[in-house]
């Protein structure tokens, strides 16, 4: 397959591009494209003619986007709607990589693809819109949502680690539970997806669930680290951006269609500490 990456430069477009003796890829960093630039897309499609778009890029900066809340909508959206609009005139798959932050966290449960939304930050909000695009421009997508994402590039187990060499003492929240997801197991998901024609919505995140708090608990004991962790809430460590108390996905549309290839979340991290020699 001819594939387009775009957001190649992040962890999981780095991660899909490992994948390069299987397909041709053509690896879009912001260097080489702008989305937001429907003609500059245009262009690039023309050219390069992709069978499939993995659309990674995206306004990642939570609470960044709560002080440009334009300049998210027009990578989230505009650029959404762009790469849709282009697969839709030369007949290209789109993989839409969006967030767990299109809830708003009040559950009790995980959830289901199909629970209503309700985003509580700028970047939920426009993620949201770029998936509702989506929908409405193109009928060969699939809408991935993920959660808590680690890999190649700065994430939250490779700062737990650089704290843990500089502090003996560290805080970490313990009243936001969710799913930490390995990129090795969301390109797994999506390849597998890439090879049917189940189009749709889907959550993939690793299986399992856990506080922040946890997650810190559970790399150093997994790399060996003595460090002093204590538990705090949201509200004693404040942020721009109000974050899903409770984001948990259940990956029920995959074990309804291709099957679930996502692993314990436990498991997925001592493969990566262990394969990226992270200390």
């Amino acid at each position: 397959m001819k594939i387009l990456v775009t957001g190649a430069q992040g962890q999981l477009g780095k991660e899909i591009a490992r994948r390069g003796s299987e397909h041709e890829f053509i690896l879009a960093g912001r260097d080489m494209l702008d989305i937001t630039q429907e003609s500059d897309v245009q262009i690039l499609f023309r050219q390069a003619k992709p069978e499939v778009v993995i659309h990674c890029a995206a306004y990642t900066n939570v609470d960044g986007a709560e002080a440009d809340p334009d300049g998210a909508f027009k990578v989230n959206v505009i650029g959404s709607q762009n790469m849709a609009a282009a697969c839709l005139e030369t007949g290209a798959r789109l993989i839409y990589v969006s967030t767990d932050y299109v809830f708003d966290g009040a559950a009790n449960k995980p959830y289901r693809e199909f629970d209503p939304v309700n985003p509580q930050s700028v970047y939920g909000t426009t993620k949201w819109q770029g998936e509702e695009l989506v929908r409405q421009i193109l009928g060969r997508h699939y809408i991935l949502r993920t959660a808590w994402l680690y890999g190649d590039g700065n994430n939250f187990v490779r700062t737990m680690l650089r704290l843990a060499d500089e502090q003996p003492f560290l805080k970490v929240v313990h009243d936001q539970i969710g799913s930490p997801t390995s990129t090795v197991d969301l390109a797994r998901a999506i390849f597998k997806l890439l090879q049917s024609d189940a189009y749709g919505t889907y959550h993939a995140t690793c299986q399992g669930q856990c506080s922040w708090y946890d997650f810190a608990k559970e790399i150093f004991q997994q790399a060996g680290k003595n460090v002093d962790v204590c538990p705090i809430t949201t509200a004693e460590f404040p942020r721009p951006a109000k974050r899903p108390a409770h984001s948990v996905l259940d990956n029920y549309m995959l074990r309804m269609t291709v099957g679930d290839p996502m692993r314990m979340w436990q498991e997925a991290l001592q493969d990566y500490l262990a394969l990226n020699k992270v200390n």
